[in-house]
């Protein structure tokens, strides 16, 4: 534990009694089954069980890319699920980072531009988007890759690209879905390095994982099985 940060006691993600059914009429499938949970502020938390379980919906519902068929999602003590989708896009905007397993980077954008475009959302003024951008670079070690098309970086490379873009409007929160599934042992070493760098700056950091390295980290291990919190 000695790479991660201390953790405050204030809740900064809660759940309550969170449920969710894909489907309509005879063809349903609960995807989450009543769970409830607390993750502390500045916390790393790994949301760990098999494929199909509900691990990347609880992710989703959480990072407000969706909304649950009943229960509650708190993000820094605001109930995002009764939401409109605007206010809930200004939360993710200012307050949730996104990391996904296959990168989603705009493959005609450089590496910077890519960083930049997120921070065209969070209405970052122009003037500061590329100084933050190759700040960002820095960080997770690609100065050297600003001018870089995503068809020149390696997996490894893209991913990194991927968190410091997350990083652009300076979030609490950092989700990130199978950050290292993608990427072969090296890869995930380099990844994983950069992820625990960024924690001990103060992000909260959630991970969905099939990883028992990432697994063993973890500050808060919750388990996801049939859609309900096994332990």
């Amino acid at each position: 534990m000695n790479n991660l940060n201390k953790v405050s006691n204030k809740t900064i993600i809660q759940t309550e009694n969170l449920e969710k059914i894909y489907g309509k009429s005879m063809v349903k499938t609960h995807a989450l089954k009543g769970v409830s949970l607390e993750i502390l502020e500045g916390s790393f938390s790994c949301i760990t069980g098999p494929s199909g379980h509900g691990k990347s919906t609880l992710l989703h519902l959480i990072g407000g890319l969706d909304k649950p068929t009943k229960g509650s999602v708190f993000i820094d003590g605001a109930d995002i699920s009764k939401l409109s989708g605007s206010k809930i896009a200004d939360i993710r905007a200012r307050k949730i980072g996104f990391v996904f397993q296959f990168f989603n980077l705009l493959k005609n954008l450089t590496a910077l531009e890519n960083i930049q475009t997120a921070m065209m959302f969070g209405k970052v003024p122009p003037k500061e988007q590329r100084i933050k951008a190759l700040e960002l670079l820095d960080l997770v070690g690609l100065s050297d890759k600003a001018g870089a098309k995503p068809n020149e970086l390696s997996g490894g490379q893209q991913q990194r690209i991927s968190i410091a873009r997350a990083l652009a409007n300076e979030p609490d929160i950092l989700l990130m879905d199978e950050p290292t599934g993608n990427l072969d042992s090296q890869s995930e070493k380099e990844v994983l390095e950069h992820i625990f760098k960024i924690h001990k700056t103060g992000k909260t950091v959630v991970i969905v994982t099939h990883s028992n390295e990432i697994a063993a980290k973890a500050q808060t291990l919750y388990e996801i099985r049939d859609g309900r919190l096994s332990s």
